[in-house]
């Protein structure tokens, strides 16, 4: 952890929760929270949490399921000062446990039922554990964050209240943001920084009200935009492929802005919008260590583009690969320091700016990292989990069809198996779509591993280890 420092008390969102009419709404999901309602919330939920011992300087691990108990835990947590360390319920006891001996948090709030299958809840109930090995705050960020690692390790990424403050200043100068008063639907998860700030915090600090559901087939959520009379649209990938699916959807008269965030919006999904519902959408482009970069939220430039640099932020490609400028090291632990230099963290995406319109388009990743359904995955971090069990000689895990699992097992291993063996150890969402095991994986000629999800079914199709040129072959269907 960096160097204790002073943190910020109160906590600088308590504005956000006194400026609106206690009777306006303030969210929407199966039932409707005002604004005095909320504010109601937070201060029970402090009480209940400081008669627990926490306070200013404590470091808190918060594991919730979608709900709006999450949401006002957050607030409650950060009214007493303390460092919440945001976890995603989705996440596996194995997981969690790395994270709790990585932070070592003072407490662990959680739910005790299967929160990793849980639909977004209004309320649930909240367990407070304290930790008798945890240590108070080291360091004076007011949120913590975790991205994968490619060694099992989770990056440790830290934010200040004073990064939160300047990201929502910078949403709030974004032309086309949620308004006062405006109702928002809330799709991405809440605990992911364009959730939680461009959504959550955004709102709270504009008046505009959340509205969530759990309802994410196609009909029911073309039904809570029409009878939610929804304004403005937040999503990942996934959702807008979805509605864009509808052959003959409802007219949404009141549907003014949809925006895309978490991974790259495909080109065709952004066409089969437009022509079903005659509204463009836009994309909001971040990492979890930075907040928010560049946007298009009127969808005019359309992916590869992810939109121009918000103001503010400083940018740079360096060879071939996006930079970002930031005062300090985003990273508490050791696990993805080698990134940052000098004042520049490299957001390892491969990325160009059009010399036309200043576009910044982003073409690949130079390392493992994946989006799955708006969701970080390091492919590595796959591989090792899979890589333990007993019967696994190599493993190679890559993007294919969705997350494509090449497993080369000589002494047999069946695909439910290591299925059942990964489902122990690592969230759903990295649970690889497709698994091929082989009594051994092709490789070079050089004798290394092939990685293109390609070749390494051509090699199987070919029913032997195949070096890279007869792969190529055996893709192609050229005779050798």
């Amino acid at each position: 952890m960096t160097t204790p420092q002073h943190s910020e008390a109160p906590w600088w969102g308590d504005h956000l929760l006194a400026g609106q009419p206690g009777d306006a709404v303030w969210a929407r999901a199966e039932a409707t929270v005002t604004w005095a309602e909320l504010r109601e919330r937070v201060e029970r939920s402090a009480g209940m949490f400081a008669a627990q011992g926490i306070g200013h300087g404590s470091s808190v691990a918060l594991r919730l399921p979608p709900s709006l108990t999450g949401i006002w835990s957050l607030m409650a947590l950060w009214s007493l000062g303390a460092q919440v360390q945001l976890l995603d319920h989705r996440l596996k006891t194995s997981e969690v446990q790395r994270i709790l001996d990585l932070c070592e948090p003072r407490h662990y709030v959680h739910v005790t039922d299967d929160a990793a299958t849980a639909q977004f809840r209004d309320e649930c109930e909240v367990y407070v554990e304290w930790r008798r090995r945890g240590r108070n705050a080291r360091s004076d960020h007011c949120l913590v964050q975790f991205s994968s690692g490619s060694t099992g390790r989770p990056k440790v990424i830290g934010r200040t209240s004073r990064s939160l403050r300047a990201e929502l200043q910078a949403f709030s100068r974004l032309e086309g943001m949620p308004r006062p008063g405006e109702r928002v639907l809330l799709l991405n998860s809440t605990i992911h920084s364009f959730g939680l700030i461009g959504g959550v915090l955004h709102a709270l600090n504009t008046g505009a009200t959340v509205v969530f559901t759990s309802r994410l087939q196609p009909d029911a959520l073309l039904r809570t935009l029409v009878e939610e009379n929804i304004d403005v649209l937040f999503g990942v990938p996934f959702h807008f492929d979805l509605l864009s699916r509808v052959v003959i959807p409802p007219p949404l008269p009141r549907l003014r802005l949809a925006v895309s965030g978490g991974e790259g919006l495909p080109p065709q999904v952004h066409q089969r919008f437009l022509e079903r519902y005659g509204i463009r959408v836009g994309q909001a482009y971040g990492t979890t260590e930075t907040g928010i970069i560049a946007t298009d939220l009127a969808g005019e430039l359309g992916p590869p583009a992810v939109g121009r640099v918000v103001p503010g932020v400083r940018t740079r490609v360096d060879g071939g690969e996006l930079r970002i400028g930031l005062d300090r090291s985003p990273y508490l632990q050791e696990q993805g320091t080698d990134r940052y230099h000098d004042g520049w963290l490299n957001s390892r995406d491969l990325a160009e700016f059009d010399a036309a319109d200043g576009a910044l388009r982003i073409t690949g990743r130079s390392d493992s990292l994946v989006a799955v359904g708006g969701l970080k995955v390091d492919l590595l971090e796959v591989e090792h989990a899979l890589a333990t069990h007993p019967a696994v000689r190599e493993v190679v895990v890559v993007q294919g069809d969705g997350i494509e699992a090449h497993v080369g097992a000589p002494d047999g291993l069946s695909v439910t198996e290591l299925l059942a063996f990964a489902r122990e150890r690592l969230s759903n969402f990295k649970i690889p779509r497709r698994v091929h095991i082989v009594p051994s994986l092709p490789r070079t000629d050089n004798g290394k591993l092939l990685r293109t999800a390609e070749l390494l079914r051509a090699g199987h199709a070919a029913g032997r280890p195949l070096g890279a040129t007869r792969a190529s072959r055996a893709l192609t269907g050229e005779k050798g």
